[in-house]
């Protein structure tokens, strides 16, 4: 896959870049010895009894690499979240393995089974219906039980919407926590929200576009300032990125047409706080008290002003009685 600039220029002021994927032809750029001279193509070769972790691609088809296709084609058998989903896969390039799906619905039926298959000697491939699996995806379990069965798992590496969205985000990647998808109850994401926001680390996280607003609203009342890398429709045809503060982004969102398609939320690591003076503390907690409960704002306060958790909780209920505290 190679990424071009669309004719949908950068606009004057919108922040925002878009890219048209062009599926042309690739070539292949670090050939094994057994392989120069000759040109690369899929390999239908039975494949040793092992679970085999396979990432697929995340939007753009030919995103996949040749080993997976050669895992795909050679196993026994392809756990899959949707069976639709991965057919489509197969079929574009002309595979032909058996499919079973294995989702949260039937995880705990099912994974017996599949281990019975290794344990028999099959080669079993698991996927997930874009990107890596275990990701945000029901594999973990399964994984974990055939290791600890002692049968052997293979990873097959390959696309990640979390790692894609933090290598094109700009934002620092030495230091970084993929966060899954908050909650969906605004009380329950609020406190989560919270609880991450003193990590010095960047951010990533999963967001359906009906909550991105939503999300974008809470991220700005916990710090505004914080940057953040809106990442939609990743390898796909209207791929989109939208760089800014949070408070920025946030009130874009919210006058902008709900947004479409898959979304990762990237957010650079917090300033690093100067320790903030009494009446700078009374001043900061006042004011996220009147948008959070007394426990969440007491822990955004203590990040934001450098001073110690129980010294701002214990200031927070000084100011605040607790008969009128949201819990």
């Amino acid at each position: 896959m190679t990424a071009r600039h669309s004719s949908e220029a950068r606009g004057p002021d919108d922040g925002v870049e878009r890219y048209t994927n062009d599926a042309g032809p690739s070539k292949p750029t670090g050939a094994s010895a057994e392989t120069v001279g000759a040109p690369l193509s899929i390999r239908r070769d039975p494949l040793p009894a092992g679970l085999y972790i396979v990432a697929t691609p995340i939007g753009n088809l030919r995103d996949v690499t040749l080993r997976a296709l050669d895992t795909l084609a050679g196993a026994d058998l392809i756990a899959c979240e949707d069976t639709r989903v991965t057919a489509k896969l197969l079929a574009a390039y002309g595979l032909k393995t058996r499919l079973t799906p294995y989702h949260d619905h039937n995880a705990a039926a099912a994974r017996p089974k599949l281990l019975d298959a290794v344990t028999q000697g099959r080669a079993v491939a698991l996927v997930s219906d874009a990107g890596t699996p275990l990701i945000s995806d029901p594999g973990y379990k399964l994984v974990a039980e055939a290791a600890a069965r002692g049968l052997p798992v293979i990873p097959i590496p390959g696309a990640s919407a979390a790692l894609a969205a933090l290598a094109a985000a700009g934002l620092p990647s030495d230091r970084f926590l993929f966060a899954g998808f908050p909650p969906s109850k605004a009380g329950a994401r609020r406190a989560w929200l919270a609880d991450l926001a003193a990590l010095h680390a960047t951010l990533i996280l999963y967001e359906a576009p009906s909550r991105l607003a939503a999300t974008l609203a809470d991220l700005a009342a916990l710090d505004p300032e914080r940057p953040v890398a809106v990442m939609r429709e990743l390898t796909k045809r209207h791929e989109e990125h939208r760089r800014g503060s949070a408070s920025e982004l946030s009130a874009h969102y919210a006058a902008a047409p709900k947004p479409k398609g898959e979304i990762v939320l990237v957010l650079g690591p917090p300033a690093a706080p100067a320790a903030a003076g009494p009446e700078d503390l009374d001043r900061m907690l006042a004011d996220a008290l009147t948008r959070l409960s007394l426990k969440d704002a007491a822990a955004v306060v203590a990040q934001a002003s450098g001073r110690p958790r129980k010294e701002v909780y214990a200031r927070a209920l000084a100011l605040k009685s607790p008969g009128e505290a949201r819990e």
